[in-house]
């Protein structure tokens, strides 16, 4: 079986709040099935050995932490793995692609679509190309987020977080805050910071979430999904620096920006205490500094 370390939340210091903080750095629990990923991979890896299913098949785009946990959990359990990867100008680019060539190297197939494709990728004609193509196997959505996942993300939330008034989470799919709000006590307030545009998410999230004692705070996406700003990587760098957690630009780096400003602004009532779930997803930093050495960018340190 795998081993994961126990974590521990850690409060960060803050300069003249009326609020606590602290971190729950799930990012340590794993070097390569990091936080949610672990959390979401870990009853479907066991639904699919209970199946008798030996393959594992899932989506992803260029520097995806899913498609890089996917294939490192395959290896590992002895899983084959398959990746649907988004984007055909990729297929020559495994190579200087980190995420790519670490899921290569555990062992993944790739399967490079165009960008139209990818958008039927849970239509059932298209599985069911898939498996005249690579057999029978156990699917996993994009993102890792179904009912197996929820149940998983769970138990990120455990007795010593009961006192906390607002827990904070980044989100992606959906699954990882909607195992949370399942998990929170009914005094605790739940609140999402979308890496994507919009607010659409809402409606995943209610396929998922059992109660309703969260919202969404969508002010801090910085464009969009897989964009960044110079002042999102210079609050990175000065975070790593002040506190010695490293944050990743898609997800935790938004959002712990986000939790800060509202911080700033007094968002959040006299003596609350917070709780911000750090999710993983540093294997992604490698593949952002090459776009930001393109840009001519400061790097993320």
């Amino acid at each position: 079986m795998l081993e994961i370390n126990t974590v521990h939340n850690q409060f960060l210091e803050l300069n003249n709040s009326t609020v606590q903080l602290a971190l729950k750095p799930e990012y340590l629990i794993h070097t390569f099935i990091s936080g949610n990923k672990y959390r979401k991979l870990k009853y479907n890896l066991e639904k699919a050995k209970d199946l008798k299913n030996d393959t594992i098949l899932s989506f992803g785009g260029a520097y995806s932490n899913h498609i890089a946990a996917t294939a490192f959990a395959g290896k590992f359990y002895g899983f084959r793995t398959v990746g649907i990867i988004r984007g055909e100008e990729l297929v020559d680019k495994v190579g200087s692609n980190p995420t790519l060539k670490f899921a290569k190297g555990c062992g993944m197939q790739f399967k490079f679509v165009d960008r139209e494709t990818y958008r039927h990728k849970t239509e059932v004609d298209f599985v069911d190309s898939l498996k005249a193509e690579f057999g029978d196997f156990y699917l996993v959505p994009e993102g890792g987020t179904n009912l197996l996942a929820v149940r998983g993300c769970e138990e990120i939330l455990n007795k010593n977080d009961s006192d906390f008034d607002v827990i904070c989470c980044s989100i992606g799919t959906g699954g990882t805050i909607s195992g949370v709000i399942n998990a929170s006590k009914s005094h605790q307030k739940i609140l999402g910071f979308p890496a994507l545009k919009g607010d659409f998410i809402r409606e995943d999230i209610r396929k998922f979430a059992t109660k309703d004692n969260w919202d969404l705070i969508t002010d801090y996406h910085f464009g969009g999904y897989g964009k960044i700003k110079p002042e999102l990587i210079a609050f990175i760098n000065d975070f790593k620096k002040r506190y010695n957690i490293p944050l990743d630009p898609v997800y935790t780096g938004k959002m712990m920006y986000g939790i800060f400003d509202l911080i700033e602004k007094r968002f959040f009532p006299k003596d609350s205490k917070i709780l911000a779930i750090h999710t993983g997803g540093l294997q992604g930093i490698e593949g952002m500094n090459i776009t930001l050495k393109r840009k001519e960018w400061p790097l993320i340190k």
